[in-house]
């Protein structure tokens, strides 16, 4: 979901008689309750007019459009929030983000993020990205762990900025992902944007933007692997939508992941972003950074070798 956008999409024959407040939650990929306040507020229209009641039953065919008005931007407060600063200086910081949290504030998770942590404890942050985004130059799923880059001036957001534009910036992944390979390396294409039905989810779409994974096994597990993959690009959910489009989603993985995993994995996706390598803005030299999984991503590496 976007702030400031609209979205329209006609009601399947599966859909018919669903309720307005459902459809509408799953078309502009809001909650139910958010897509309810938008009906009553106007903002849902059926057919081209209006439709203020939440429950108003649908037909196939119908067109259902949803305003999601922008967000009036607050800015984020510095919090005391424990951070791991692997590498800074007076241009840039790398620091590890844990997993099951967000990197900037937004609707439903206005603190507790990265970003309230820089601000604690980084003495400056970019501007470029605004009030919400200080410092932020990309960015990586709440569920999945690893090394983020932060800029501390706008010269260097603006350089690092277009070395991932370029695709000189190297960033590479360790995830469990189900299943086995008869390969021992791959490559998968696909443009990726919006799904076409369920707003909160990215997908392999002709109009997708695109983008570019490799893979690699590292080892062979017990019904799963541990592979390396390794961005060219970087989209939403990339790594995620893209392995299991080849039927290996990454374990853990609620949304992409199967209904019934075959593991009990909780706290989300074993995906980690271990590896990151840029030039530095200022003096041009080539880095290089590396870190760990969490323990959760170990022991689930162990249990699986068993």
């Amino acid at each position: 979901m976007t702030e400031g956008q609209s979205y329209e999409a006609r009601v399947p024959a599966e859909s018919e008689g669903e309720r307005l407040d459902v459809f509408a939650a799953q078309v502009a990929g809001v909650t139910r309750s958010r897509a309810g306040a938008l009906i009553r507020e106007g903002r849902v229209t059926v057919d081209g007019a209006a439709q203020e009641k939440t429950g108003f039953r649908l037909k196939a065919g119908m067109a259902v459009g949803v305003e999601v008005p922008a967000a009036a931007p607050a800015a984020a407060r510095a919090e005391d929030i424990d951070l791991e600063i692997v590498y800074q200086d007076a241009d840039l910081a790398v620091v590890y983000k844990p997993s099951g949290m967000v990197v900037h504030p937004a609707a439903g998770n206005e603190t507790g993020t990265m970003v309230n942590a820089l601000l604690k404890h980084l003495d400056n942050l970019s501007g470029i990205g605004g009030e919400i985004r200080p410092g932020i130059v990309h960015r990586i799923d709440k569920d999945t762990s690893g090394l983020l880059l932060v800029a501390k001036n706008d010269r260097a957001h603006l350089s690092l900025s277009e070395q991932i534009k370029a695709h000189t910036v190297q960033r590479a992944y360790r995830a469990i992902v189900i299943g086995g390979f008869k390969e021992d390396e791959g490559t998968v294409e696909g443009p990726i944007g919006r799904h076409p039905t369920d707003r909160k989810k990215m997908a392999i779409v002709p109009n997708g933007r695109e983008a570019v994974t490799h893979w690699t096994v590292l080892e062979r597990l017990r019904g799963a692997t541990l592979i390396e993959a390794r961005l060219t690009t970087g989209r939403t959910h990339q790594i995620r939508v893209h392995m299991a489009s080849i039927g290996h989603p990454v374990l853990g993985d609620p949304v992409y992941g199967p209904k019934k995993s075959p593991w009990p994995v909780k706290g989300g996706q074993l995906l980690h972003a271990y590896r990151i390598g840029f030039e530095h803005p200022r003096t041009g030299e080539r880095m290089l950074f590396e870190a760990e999984p969490e323990p959760r991503f170990t022991h689930w590496l162990e249990k699986l070798r068993g």
